[in-house]
C-alpha cells in the first residue's frame, strides 16, 4: 500500500462528508500551524447538514484530527459536527 500526497492547492472546494454519510459542506482553506494542517475550514453550502444547523453563519473550523479521509472527498468524524437541537431542523 502506498501513501498518496495531496498538495493543500488540490483540497480547496472538495466535499466534506460525515462518517454518517451526511454532506457537511465544502473545503475553503487549511490552517496551517508549524508547517502542518492544524484545521480546516469548511463552508456551509447550500443543502448541506452543516448550513441547516449553522443558520447564517457562514462555516466551521474542523480540526484535522477529526478528518478520516482525503481523497476525492474528504470524510470527517460525526464528533465535528456542531451540537444542535431537533427543533432546528425542524423548523427549515
Amino acid at each position: 500500500m502506498s501513501l498518496k500526497i495531496k498538495n493543500l492547492s488540490e483540497v480547496y472546494s472538495m466535499q466534506v462528508f460525515t462518517d454518517a454519510g451526511d454532506y457537511f459542506g465544502d473545503v475553503e482553506e487549511g490552517i496551517l500551524h508549524s508547517n502542518k494542517v492544524s484545521g480546516w475550514r469548511i463552508r456551509a453550502t447550500r443543502n448541506s447538514f452543516l448550513s441547516k444547523i449553522l443558520g447564517g453563519a457562514k462555516g466551521v473550523i474542523v480540526p484535522h484530527k477529526l478528518v478520516k479521509a482525503v481523497g476525492d472527498i474528504m470524510i470527517i468524524s460525526k464528533s465535528a459536527v456542531p451540537t444542535y437541537d431537533d427543533e432546528t431542523l425542524e423548523e427549515d
